[in-house]
Formats: structure tokens, C-alpha cells, sequence
């Protein structure tokens, strides 16, 4: 074989074969997903897979989205007092925003003074940040328990609310969004704030003016995974939760498994639902995510 345009041709031909058979290999789980959800006999009874179900219905999707949960109620047999689908969402929405929110605020303030000015203790907290990330999730379980059980808001703990529920999200996060922000806040040429403070500007402009809308790529980052952490734990709203009422869809969707039986098109249905606002979040953000520092930094 020769032919260059012949070689080109078929090098183009086995990497989109690759690229497809990648694809497929992504998507393969997402329909099952789908044609577990949409199959009426897996809503009450054994699992049974089969990719393209007889009979397909949205049935699941229904009952998810307009009938309340009988296993997530505040007086058991009152179906006034179960959780619907529109109240886990807000209640997960409130705990994934404002874990976002808290990690962006603090992480982006916290990583600024890590990054641009010297004091004592910098590397041994930069170090720090390091060892909390090599920690279990589960190692802070009982801390978090006993200090948000000491502070008291609207007269309960703050660790039976969503928002002491956020702030626990928050305190995992933070370490990986302080070390990320630094290094990226890093790459900001310092010539951009002396200019900045040249020109009049204080240092708290110069942060929010120059620093901030140069470091969108990294902030939209922190805020995704920030949002993830919130939207998709359970076992700490589980352990701090103890109001039905206070719920969160990932809650929702793990009481759905039983000990014997589990209503596997609901839960898929339940999980399909609930992948739906970080895609969009992502959608949202993408244009961020892959924009660069040197765009921010010529523009205008």
C-alpha cells in the first residue's frame, strides 16, 4: 500500500470505527437504562432485561413524577405527608446550589490569598489541602456530625437542615477547590493586577475585576463539581436528615432499593430524571470549561 491518500483513507476509517465503537460502548448502559425504565414488567416484579421491551410504556416516568413516595413520609400511611418528585427537587437543588455557591465564595477567596501573598503557614496549609484529600469521605463523618449538631438555627441543629446539609457537602469540597483555583490563579500574570492597581484600583477590584472573569474556566469547574458533590451524595443526608420533608432525590432514589425486591423501572426512571439538570449544568458551562486563559486575557 502505497497510495498516501489511500493510507490517509484507511487510518481515517479505523479511527472513526474506534471512535464509534467507544461511543457505543458509553451509550450501550444508557439504553438498558432507558429500556429497563420504560418496560411495564419491572415495575412490580423481577428483573427482566430485554432491549427492546414489549408493551413499552412511560408508566415508570409517570408514577415518578405525579405520585408521592410511600417510603418518604412524615406520618407513615398519611400519602398528604409523602414527598413528590417537585419537593425532592427543590430540596436538592437548594443543597447542590448552595454547595456550589459556598465552594466558589470561599474556595475562590481562600485560593486567592494562597496564591498572591506570603505568610506564614502557606506551604504547610497548601500541604494540608493535600492530606484532607487523601482522606475518606467517612473520616469527617463524626466531626461534621458533632459541630453541626452544636450550632443551633431556627431553634434545631443546624445538622438536621439543608442548609447545614450544604456546608458538610462544602467542607469536603473545599480542599480540591482551593488546590485547583490556586494553581490556576497561578497562571494570572501579576502584571494585570499592577496595572490594575496603577490605575487606581484596590486589591479587592483587582480580584473581582481581573482575576475572577480571567479564571472562568476554573471557577465553572469548581461550581460543577461542587453541584455534583450536593446533587448525588446520600450517606451523610441520610446519617443528618431526619425530616422527610427535608429529603433530597438521591435519598429518594436509594430508598427505592429493598432487601428483596427493588421497582426497577421506577429506579431507573427516578435516575434518568435525576441525571437531567447536571447535563444541563454542563451544557451550561461547557463553552467555560474549554475556554483558555489567554482569550480572557487579550480581550478588550
Amino acid at each position: 500500500m502505497n497510495n498516501p491518500r489511500l493510507q490517509a483513507l484507511v487510518k481515517q476509517v479505523l479511527l472513526q470505527v474506534f471512535l464509534l465503537s467507544v461511543t457505543l460502548a458509553v451509550i450501550f448502559p444508557i439504553l438498558w437504562m432507558v429500556s429497563i425504565a420504560v418496560d411495564p414488567r419491572n415495575i412490580d416484579k423481577p428483573l427482566e432485561l430485554t432491549l427492546i421491551p414489549p408493551g413499552a410504556s412511560f408508566e415508570s416516568f409517570r408514577q415518578v413524577l405525579f405520585e408521592p413516595s410511600p417510603l418518604l413520609c412524615s406520618n407513615p400511611g398519611d400519602v398528604a405527608t409523602c414527598m413528590t418528585f417537585g419537593k425532592l427537587l427543590v430540596n436538592s437543588l437548594y443543597v447542590s446550589l448552595g454547595t456550589a455557591f459556598f465552594a466558589v465564595i470561599l474556595g475562590a477567596s481562600a485560593a486567592y490569598a494562597f496564591s498572591r501573598f506570603r505568610f506564614i503557614g502557606r506551604q504547610a496549609g497548601m500541604l494540608a489541602f493535600i492530606a484532607l484529600l487523601m482522606l475518606p469521605a467517612t473520616a469527617t463523618v463524626t466531626p461534621l456530625y458533632v459541630l453541626l449538631g452544636q450550632v443551633k438555627f431556627a431553634s434545631e441543629p443546624l445538622r438536621t437542615t439543608l442548609l447545614g446539609l450544604a456546608i458538610a457537602y462544602t467542607s469536603g469540597t473545599l480542599p480540591f477547590a482551593i488546590w485547583n483555583l490556586k494553581g490556576y490563579f497561578d497562571t494570572v500574570p501579576e502584571e494585570l493586577e499592577e496595572a490594575a492597581l496603577i490605575d487606581g484600583a484596590s486589591v479587592t477590584q483587582a480580584f473581582f475585576r481581573i482575576i475572577l472573569p480571567l479564571s472562568l474556566p476554573a471557577l465553572a469547574v469548581t461550581v460543577l463539581l461542587g453541584f455534583m458533590t450536593g446533587w448525588t451524595e446520600f450517606v451523610l443526608a441520610w446519617l443528618f436528615l431526619d425530616n422527610p420533608a427535608r429529603f433530597t432525590l438521591a435519598m429518594a432514589l436509594r430508598s427505592l432499593q429493598g432487601q428483596f425486591t427493588t421497582p426497577w423501572s421506577i429506579f431507573f426512571a427516578m435516575a434518568l430524571l435525576m441525571s437531567i439538570p447536571p447535563v444541563l449544568l454542563f451544557f451550561a458551562l461547557q463553552r467555560y470549561i474549554v475556554s483558555g486563559l489567554t482569550v480572557g486575557g487579550v480581550k478588550g
